[in-house]
């Protein structure tokens, strides 16, 4: 793995992007939307700059806010013990 330090509300984030929460032990997603203005944004930007992250500018079928999606670096970072990626989001 890179060199990936996230904050603790980024590796929320990151958690909530892929889909895991305490009963969930497999991610089933790999996204998150959101725009200027908004209180996660500012965190994905700084996901996307230390390499955990990639960045899609927004469009109509985003509702105009942008598209996160974590790298795998950034994915492996978010998982507790006992969790795994899926193959179809991370082959």
């Amino acid at each position: 793995m890179g060199e990936i330090a996230m904050a603790k509300t980024q590796r929320d984030l990151a958690r909530h992007a892929l889909g895991l929460s305490h009963k969930r032990k497999v991610s089933y997603r790999n996204y998150f939307v959101t725009g200027k203005g908004s209180c996660n944004y500012d965190h994905w930007v700084a996901m996307v700059a230390m390499g955990a992250a990639r960045q899609r500018k927004g469009n109509d079928l985003s509702g105009g806010d942008d598209v996160f999606w974590l790298t795998r670096d950034g994915a492996e970072y978010a998982l507790n013990d006992g969790e795994k990626l899926s193959a179809e989001d991370f082959p």
